[in-house]
């Protein structure tokens, strides 16, 4: 449980939800149910004048059938619909970290990846001013990685020599579970490449905080794969932009649909998903070519007992150079926004895609930009920037090397002030769609060249298409981090000469594990 201004934040370790207390006030009566013999004398401890103990009886009732309280004993069970102060008081499943810093269980990323509609309500607006933590806080490990996608949005390839070295990093994990930040998303490039991948995953849930980390699959051997089973606090998810090998590898390289499969296969057999434990998770960022796979992606999560998630294409990184060719075509938003309306309840989405709630129906998420307010990112060299899909010197933030490390960066830097600003919806303000879709991506914005108060570049109404033509030709911001290698073999779209980081090979003493397609 961690505090937050208009409540708190919870995480159940088990179910992997996520439930928000919406007043001070209910917080301080679930930390005090272990005190009190039942929830009438904790209500009045509290002061909850008497008027309001039905609003708070229905809040606790809803808590303990989400499994977030447990009853006291086996006995004293709380059915659905029933009335919890006629029964035994209700405690926390996982207590709160005490004063003197003891820390909780690690914490995992809800199978929900970010909360439904129904269960926010009006704390969109609260969140927009941020929280005391960041709830998905990307983590780009290392810039070395073994393929060269084409839509890469580090533009990743070659290792910087100035990355966190190990210490560094664990002095960041410290700082993570001080804030209580529930779970970090560890990327890069490819992160397993770094020699002490596995030693700061294991750094991070010792102290408390869970870790979902993405691959290509390149080092999940039947080891590894074991490893990653056993532990019920580390999330893996794999992946993969085709259903096919050929639409897959023409993005992602030759190969890589094949790698991609066979850890799914090893994780598989190593019992993920299976007594209780996480399923493996398989990523896939929507293009206008694997748009029509929907199904095929469904099937294969299904046939490997995984979990599907499905991301956007941003034009940010190497996908500057190939979002017009790779980013949906409107028929294919349209089919998309349809297929998720349909298949939502198992697919995770996260916030990808709430430009796409101008539709009509809202898609599960926080339906909200999130840059600098719960979300951000730290590249491998340390840099803080306000979105994973944003960066841009415009949207560094700091670094966790500054004195004030990285919960200064988070609760005082002038960047995250300002996005945590209200804001004006500027030349959206006149669309009616605009408290569906808010606007859209500022990343897809600003890497087109849009406005960031202007409309998203894939609006459904069509207000980006528009725009976009009035952009001229080569205006669009690009990145100046870029380390991708000398020869990357782009297949679709056009490729401009990267410039390089540094000169390092990105596998440089590492051993990696040879993964076939009949593994």
């Amino acid at each position: 449980m961690r505090a937050e201004v208009f409540g708190a934040l919870v995480y159940d370790y088990d179910t992997r939800g996520l439930s928000f207390l919406k007043t001070p006030q209910l917080r301080d009566v679930v930390l005090s149910l272990g005190e009190h013999p039942d929830v009438e004398t904790a209500l009045c401890a509290v002061g909850v004048a008497q008027e309001h103990w039905p609003a708070y009886a229905a809040a606790l009732s809803t808590l303990t059938r989400s499994g977030v309280l447990v009853p006291r004993s086996a006995e004293s069970d709380v059915p659905a619909g029933s009335d919890v102060l006629a029964g035994s008081v209700a405690v926390a499943k996982a207590a709160a970290p005490s004063a003197s810093g003891a820390q909780s269980q690690p914490a995992r990323e809800p199978e929900s990846g970010t909360p439904s509609a129904s269960a926010v309500g009006s704390l969109v607006e609260t969140f927009e001013s941020g929280l005391g933590a960041p709830i998905c806080l990307t983590w780009e490990l290392t810039y070395a990685c073994n393929l060269a996608c084409i839509h890469c949005l580090s533009s990743s390839g070659r290792r910087d020599p100035r990355e966190l070295s190990t210490e560094q990093a664990r002095a960041v994990i410290d700082e993570f579970a001080a804030m209580q930040v529930f779970y970090i998303n560890i990327g890069g490039g490819e992160p397993t490449v770094r020699p002490d991948f596995f030693e700061l995953v294991d750094y991070a849930t010792a102290s408390g905080v869970g870790v979902k980390f993405s691959t290509n699959g390149v080092r999940i051997d039947d080891q590894v794969a074991a490893r990653i089973a056993a532990d019920g606090y580390v999330d893996v998810q794999i992946s993969l932009d085709g259903a096919t090998a050929e639409v897959n590898d023409a993005v992602r390289g030759p190969g890589s649909f094949d790698m991609a499969i066979a850890a799914l296969r090893r994780l598989q057999h190593a019992g993920m998903g299976r007594q209780g434990r996480s399923p493996a998770k398989i990523s896939v960022v929507a293009t206008r070519h694997n748009i029509p796979q929907l199904d095929e992606f469904a099937s294969l999560a299904t046939e490997f007992g995984a979990t599907l998630r499905l991301t956007r294409l941003r034009p940010s990184g190497r996908g500057a150079d190939t979002w017009v060719d790779l980013h949906p075509l409107p028929e294919q938003q349209r089919q998309l926004y349809d297929w998720l309306v349909r298949n939502g309840e198992g697919v995770l989405t996260g916030d990808s895609f709430f430009h796409l709630s101008a539709y009509g129906q809202p898609l599960p998420g926080l339906n909200l930009c999130g840059a600098g307010r719960v979300v951000c990112l730290i590249d491998p060299v340390g840099d803080v920037y306000a979105c994973p899909f944003a960066i841009h010197e415009t949207f560094r933030a700091g670094s966790v090397l500054e004195p004030r490390g990285f919960r200064g960066v988070w609760s005082g830097s002038d960047l995250f002030r300002s996005l945590r600003e209200p804001s004006s919806p500027g030349a959206c303000g006149s669309c009616g769609a605009y408290d569906a879709c808010r606007g859209g991506c500022m990343a897809a914005k600003f890497f087109t060249g849009l406005p960031l108060d202007g409309p998203d570049p894939e609006c459904v109404v069509g207000h980006g298409q528009q725009a976009l033509i009035s952009v001229p030709v080569g205006a669009a911001p690009r990145s100046d981090v870029d380390h991708s290698r000398r020869i990357v073999p782009v297949t679709i779209g056009r490729h401009r000469p990267p410039v390089h980081g540094c000169d390092e090979d990105p596998l440089a003493g590492v051993a990696l594990t040879s993964v076939g397609a009949d593994a």
